[in-house]
């Protein structure tokens, strides 16, 4: 007799037939009384607050243009330095343009390489679309904080009033300059510091 003894063992077979299946619910699933006031409480604020304001162009309309003439005055003061000469901005009111000459005939050329091109800007730039202009959008108020058609940056990127004759280096332009533009409620500034000449809302 061998020292190692195997010994099969049966297993019973398990029947599955026997085994019960999860309790079936019978209850109905559905929105409580307090949940289907509570969402429409929300709508009715989103149609009240969101939805006039997604059919509303003013606020869109303003803020476009707050970035064109951003880009604007933050190239104009780049140009100056980069080609160390004297950058004149004109700010009319019918415009944001810069320019080598203080009556604003010789445009600096877009950086883009095309402007907007509207028919206000064709109008208000001389039909230039490579010029660094824009015309301001019809129904958009322009204001701004200093007297005179515009100033200009020296080449090192300080700005002046027009009013003090270059190559002075003496800035009567002490003050920010601050430039509102706004639409039926809706508004947007842009500032210029002075000395630095630093560019921002």
């Amino acid at each position: 007799m061998s020292f190692f003894s195997a010994r099969i063992t049966r297993m019973p077979l398990r029947d599955v037939t026997t085994h019960a299946s999860p309790p079936c619910r019978n209850g109905r699933s559905g929105f409580t009384l307090v949940e289907l006031a509570g969402t429409l409480v929300i709508v009715s604020i989103l149609a009240l607050v969101a939805v006039p304001r997604f059919f509303n162009n003013n606020a869109f309309d303003v803020e476009r243009f707050h970035a064109q003439a951003q880009s604007v005055l933050r190239h104009a003061q780049k140009t100056a330095i980069a080609q160390n000469r004297n950058v004149f901005v004109s700010l009319d009111g019918a415009r944001f343009a810069a320019c080598f000459d203080a009556a604003c005939t010789a445009y600096v050329v877009t950086p883009a390489g095309k402007n907007s091109d509207s028919a206000r800007t064709q109008d208000n730039c001389s039909d230039n679309d490579t010029a660094l202009c824009e015309a301001i959008p019809s129904g958009i108020a322009f204001n701004k904080s200093i007297a005179g058609a515009g100033f200009y940056f020296n080449a090192l990127g300080k700005p002046f009033h027009l009013t003090d004759p270059p190559p002075t280096p003496t800035s009567t332009f002490v003050n920010a300059l601050v430039i509102t533009l706004s639409k039926e409620g809706d508004t947007r500034q842009l500032v210029v510091e002075p000395e630095t000449g630093y560019v921002h809302q």
